[in-house]
């Protein structure tokens, strides 16, 4: 500590001058106690960088995650061989899934439904944001996912952010609303938005809203418990179609959201465009039709997700072209069989039953896990 005070590890070529983040100069007139724990201190980092230097010739292909420098994060680099990262405060997710499955065939994908703790979108916006990052982590350090699909439009505008700052080497796709699809397609000018309030009370929708006000009448309407009620509708039967849209829960949100939004339809006046601004909703889009009529286009946003995917895998080079990628997700990867593997923190029966009414997925690609 004493040599380190006096200037003589300043040499060019020192290791500690190449480390600036580990370079601690220790002020004049440190007593000889303050040196000896200077010194220790100083040992544990030199040990650090000589583990460090093993490990990297070991490991060549391991990136260090700035984000977390005392925590010395480490994550593989990503191949293109490496799934997908996919993830919902619950099973609303598995649509923006199906759209990734028939864009991205050659792929493997890693789904996690937070179901635990779903709805996201009736939560606070800190609480989403650290399970957020729970989850990144956990996608990160135990599937070596190459990229992340924020399938959640609450917890895109809470955190994605956040967890772009903290992951810079990662491929990031969030969702929100698609407004600005809606007014492409609106002919009467007028659109309705539903989701989640979260989502629809962030500063970030509310930015999004500001800067395309002046082009279309908006009607937003937040809905609350509808995406808890889809939730929970997966173990029940499907109601048959000759029964009134009231008859079940889901079906009774709707309709109490879409009377509270005013007249739909093509005339002047009237809401032509309806977007699902949460991606739970468009499981229940029959019932939104038969409510809002048969010449009303519904927006979501698994399709344009899916593409964008794509374009980001295709541009940094870890887009899969051809044949079943290397792993083993859940005897995935044949034409018959999609490469998906489906975890949740919730009860394992829901999303068997989500799995296979949405996506026709068999029960041995569903797991149950815990993420802290």
């Amino acid at each position: 500590a004493r040599r380190l005070q006096a200037g003589s590890s300043s040499k060019k070529g020192n290791v500690l001058n190449t480390l600036p983040f580990y370079w601690i100069k220790p002020p004049a007139g440190l007593t000889d106690w303050h040196c000896a724990l200077a010194g220790l201190f100083h040992f544990s980092i030199v040990t650090d960088i000589l583990l460090e230097a093993y490990v990297s010739a070991q490991a060549p292909r391991l990136s260090y995650n700035p984000c977390f420098p005392t925590a010395r994060a480490w994550f593989t680099m990503p191949q293109a061989s490496s799934p997908i990262g996919v993830f919902d405060s619950g099973v609303g997710g598995l649509s923006v899934l199906r759209a990734l499955l028939a864009a991205l065939p050659h792929e493997r994908f890693v789904y996690l439904a937070d179901s635990a703790n779903a709805p996201y979108g009736e939560r606070g916006d800190a609480f989403v944001a650290a399970r957020t990052h729970a989850i990144t982590r956990y996608l990160r350090e135990q599937h070596d996912i190459k990229a992340l699909v924020v399938a959640c439009n609450t917890a895109t505008a809470a955190a994605i952010h956040e967890v772009r700052s903290s992951h810079p080497d990662l491929l990031l796709v969030g969702l929100e609303p698609a407004i600005k699809s809606a007014l492409a397609v609106t002919k009467t000018g007028h659109v309705g938005v539903i989701g989640t309030r979260g989502t629809l009370t962030s500063a970030k929708f509310g930015k999004l809203m500001a800067s395309l006000a002046d082009q279309a009448h908006f009607v937003v309407q937040p809905c609350d418990g509808l995406a808890h009620a889809i939730e929970r509708s997966v173990a029940l039967p499907v109601a048959p179609a000759s029964y009134p849209v009231e008859s079940t829960e889901t079906g009774a949100l709707c309709k109490r959201y879409v009377n509270a939004m005013g007249a739909f339809g093509t005339a002047p006046g009237e809401m032509d465009t309806l977007v699902l601004g949460c991606t739970h909703y468009i499981f229940v889009a029959h019932e939104l039709r038969t409510l809002v009529g048969p010449d009303v286009q519904f927006i979501e946003t698994g399709e344009p997700v899916a593409r964008q995917t794509k374009r980001l895998l295709d541009a940094a080079g870890l887009l899969q072209t051809g044949g079943a990628a290397d792993g083993n997700l859940s005897e995935a990867g044949t034409d018959a069989t999609p490469s998906a593997l489906l975890l949740t923190t919730g009860p394992v029966a829901m999303m068997e039953a989500a799995a296979q009414r949405w996506l026709n997925l068999p029960a041995e690609h569903c797991r149950s896990v815990s993420v802290r």
